[in-house]
């Protein structure tokens, strides 16, 4: 049994992680958008053109509260890497970045948001640190231009 656990290939587990971990992100970051609504799963998809939701920028003016940085500022900031990191991770692309894009996000959630929420962080920056230490897999576009451009060297 362990034997057979050991050739579950490195690529699945990454695919499964980069899509788990974004759904994760854009389902959060759908939260605080209007205008866009894609949501595969539940059927929802409503193209226009995103901009913030004022009880996204309500909670970041009181619960989601963080030094140094405006309300407003970190509002934009939050819904913006909660779309593109995502995006780029299930594309396989920059995967590396955008993990450690998305694992520094969940270090300032747990620091100075939710810190008793270090159970599902936790699991967060699990994936978050495979990614990054071992790459999107086979099933990545990092892959795919990585092999096109050590073929055309």
């Amino acid at each position: 049994m362990i034997a057979a656990f050991g050739k579950i290939p490195d690529s699945l587990i990454a695919a499964v992680g980069r899509f788990s971990i974004a759904a994760v992100f854009w389902k959060s970051g759908q939260t605080k958008i209007e205008g866009l609504a894609i949501d595969l799963i539940n059927g929802e998809f409503h193209l226009g053109w995103p901009h913030l939701s004022a009880s996204a920028l309500a909670l970041f003016q009181t619960e989601y509260k963080l030094p140094l940085i405006p309300p407003e500022a970190a509002a934009f900031m939050a819904a913006s890497a909660e779309h593109i990191f995502p995006i780029l991770l299930l594309l396989g692309l920059a995967t590396r970045f955008s993990a450690l894009a998305l694992l520094g996000m969940t270090m300032i959630i747990e620091i100075f948001v939710y810190p008793d929420a270090y159970p599902t962080h936790g699991v967060w920056a699990t994936v978050l640190l495979v990614l990054i230490a071992r790459g999107p897999g086979k099933l990545s576009l990092d892959h795919w231009l990585a092999c096109r451009f050590r073929a055309s060297l």
